[in-house]
């Protein structure tokens, strides 16, 4: 029991590592930071420029890209440096987290402290995180095409979508380790309910999170600056303005932000009438708790979005908002994993 408290704090303290590297991807977004490094190199890549040639040579190539020539075309060295370090600091937190997760893993096989089935676990996730490096690259390099000032949506989409799996996979390990004997519940009815509407909620909140994915490789947040209606209307006047009708979905900026604007509502509501209904319910104390975290994180991620959106998405506020995206989820597949009937992973 005692292995597992210690692993599960380690496992704990990547996922801290990931949600910070989140964040961290938002404002490289944001701040248009990730396409300053022109280059992928896994392992030298985590030294940066030591000289003033060296600066000179990475300025240089990136002045062949679109992003220069059309968005920052003369805000020279020191402005190139300034996202630069943004973007190195993302990578390097990338890599950190590597080693963070296979040097303590080849220490708890060695001391025999961990079993067989869990170390494989590790290992694969240790594979998932660096196949996850090669799809922020993959990401990254859309953004080098012609006439591209940003990476293409579907591919930012992409690389949010694998962190989050990555994450919530880590999460729930370090939680089964933590409390590896669920609470006793009672498989009534209205248990099972609640189970469904936790689940429902774990998706939508999924569903929402990649559409606000969408919003943001499409610089979606900066047009309809009010809320709750579009320009005057509930739905935009040209929600389906684009044929074939799903290509609306995905290329049409005014159904992007309406379509993260309806299920983020929507997602709200459906985790608020979870909470009402747990917290009316036969839960144990420490299950109640866990839907009253997660009640005040969907109020204040609602709060935050709106604000980005009446503020034209300032640094600040959409980085938050997409850190606290993440904390919202952290709160439900806390409260998912409350009402599971667990096995031990020790």
């Amino acid at each position: 029991m005692q292995n597992n408290k210690s692993i599960s704090t380690w496992l704990f303290l990547i996922c801290f590592m990931l949600l910070c590297m989140i964040a961290l991807g938002g404002y490289t977004r944001l701040t248009g930071s990730g396409l300053s490094i022109m280059d992928w190199r896994p392992i030298t890549g985590i030294i940066p420029p030591l000289s003033h040639a060296e600066w000179v040579r990475e300025f240089d190539l990136y002045k062949t890209i679109p992003q220069y020539q059309i968005l920052n075309n003369g805000f020279g060295l020191d402005g190139f440096k300034q996202i630069f370090w943004a973007e190195w600091s993302h990578r390097f937190l990338g890599r950190l987290i590597g080693l963070v997760l296979i040097l303590p893993l080849i220490w708890f096989i060695y001391k025999k402290m961990i079993t067989k089935q869990l170390a494989l676990r590790l290992f694969i996730f240790f594979i998932l995180g660096g196949l996850q490096g090669g799809i922020g690259w993959f990401m990254v390099h859309s953004g080098f095409r012609a006439n591209s000032t940003a990476v293409e949506p579907v591919r930012l989409v992409l690389h949010l979508a694998c962190a989050i799996i990555l994450y919530i996979a880590i999460l729930w390990t370090a939680l089964s380790l933590r409390h590896p004997v669920p609470n006793p519940l009672t498989q009534n009815p209205a248990i099972k309910f609640i189970k469904t509407l936790l689940k429902t909620d774990f998706i939508l909140l999924l569903v929402t999170i990649v559409a606000g994915g969408f919003t943001a490789g499409t610089h979606a947040g900066h047009s309809f600056n009010s809320f709750p209606l579009m320009n005057g209307h509930l739905i935009p006047a040209d929600y389906n303005r684009l044929s074939p009708f799903w290509l609306n979905w995905f290329e049409n900026i005014s159904t992007i932000q309406f379509n993260h604007r309806l299920l983020a509502t929507f997602t709200g509501i459906m985790i608020l009438i979870t909470v009402m209904t747990g917290l009316k319910s036969s839960l144990d104390k420490a299950t109640k708790d866990s839907f009253m975290a997660m009640g005040w994180a969907v109020l204040i991620q609602y709060a935050l979005g709106v604000t980005t959106l009446l503020l034209v998405v300032p640094v600040w506020a959409g980085t938050v908002h997409q850190a606290f995206a993440i904390v919202l989820l952290t709160t439900v597949t806390i409260a998912l994993h409350h009402m599971r009937k667990n096995k031990s992973l020790s």
